[in-house]
């Protein structure tokens, strides 16, 4: 079973922005306002294949379902 990945230092730093993160999903080598952007500084890093995440510039709560 894989394991739970805390995002809540990054949620709080890169509200609204792209970031670049590692195979290990926490760390973060690239961030923009664009997509382009983030991936740029990453692959600038040393990093061309990076994993991109939207990080959103709030959090809403989902209480919901739906009917079939």
């Amino acid at each position: 079973m894989a394991k739970a990945i805390d995002w809540t230092n990054i949620c709080k730093k890169y509200k609204g922005l792209w970031v670049a993160l590692l195979d290990d999903e926490q760390t973060v080598v690239g961030s923009g306002k664009t997509l382009k952007g983030a991936i740029e500084k990453a692959q600038k890093s040393g990093y061309p294949d990076p994993i991109m995440m939207r990080v959103p510039a709030r959090i809403l709560p989902y209480i919901g379902g739906f009917r079939v």
